[in-house]
């Protein structure tokens, strides 16, 4: 039996049981209800309720607008709409900024808005956040390599990690992470052997944007995959309503290739 039919809801076991497995982790973002009914029924693992909101769904040009109330709000819709996928919900800007904010805030993803697991941007600098919400049993997917969140401070959207010198401190980062509790690890736009490494190293899942195929999983923003993101589409996406009839059939598709490891091809990945 399948980890995909031995579970009633996704959880954090599950999940390690799969990269224990090798089994390829289906990850997604979803900022509405009718959406993730469609995700959650096609098999998604997990369903992040990003701040990326802020572009595709706010029209903002970066997500440092995105609101704790605005995170809260589209968390419980898509909540409502899901009875298997872990939902993940990112802690917006400045959200995070002290131990005591960050576990408020946390504490409000999961008990007022239905999250299962907040997740932060940043390394080192974030290790104390991270040991504050492992200690108090709150699920935390940690995010390096791009982080959205300091495009001001890194000058552009561009790949992370290039370089001798940046590998190794990312390399130490993912471990510094997970030894400070962190569950799952999220590495976006980022060199693919460098990547590798990382997933390698690591014992908790390793889910990949722009970060080759050999992560634990993927996860692609939903208005990239079905080709509506206003704009130049990101280098590592791919447009999955090119070659299907409706919305649930690209999800799934995008889920057989994932699991199948033919995306991200050659193409979607950065060296």
């Amino acid at each position: 039996m399948s980890v995909q039919t031995a579970i009633s809801r996704v959880n954090i076991p599950a999940l390690r049981k799969m990269k224990q497995q090798k089994q390829p982790i289906v990850a997604l973002t979803a900022y509405d209800y009718s959406f993730a009914r469609v995700l959650d029924q096609s098999g998604v693992e997990i369903i992040l309720v990003g701040d990326s909101l802020g572009m595709v769904v706010q029209g903002h040009q970066t997500t440092i607008p995105v609101s704790m109330e605005d995170m809260l709000y589209h968390t419980s819709i898509v909540s409502k709409g899901t009875d298997r996928a872990l939902v993940v919900m990112d802690m917006p800007f400045m959200s995070y900024s002290s131990v005591e904010l960050a576990l408020e805030n946390a504490a409000a993803a999961l008990q007022l808005a239905g999250a299962h697991m907040v997740k932060l941007e940043g390394g080192l600098d974030q290790l104390h956040i991270v040991e504050a919400l492992a200690r108090a049993e709150i699920p935390v997917c940690a995010h390096i390599g791009l982080k959205p969140q300091s495009i001001y401070k890194s000058g552009g959207y561009k790949v992370q990690g290039r370089g001798a010198q940046a590998a190794v401190q990312m390399i130490e980062e993912a471990a510094a992470l997970e030894n400070a509790g962190a569950d799952i690890l999220l590495l976006e736009c980022v060199p693919k052997l460098l990547a590798a490494e990382i997933t390698a190293n690591s014992e908790m899942p390793v889910i990949g944007i722009g970060a080759g195929n050999a992560c634990d999983g993927q996860i692609l923003v939903l208005h990239d995959l079905l080709g509506i993101t206003p704009g130049k589409p990101p280098g590592f996406t791919k447009n999955f309503m090119q070659d299907n009839h409706d919305i649930q059939s690209a999800v799934m598709a995008y889920a057989d290739d994932v699991r199948s490891r033919r995306f991200p091809a050659e193409e979607h990945s950065f060296t």
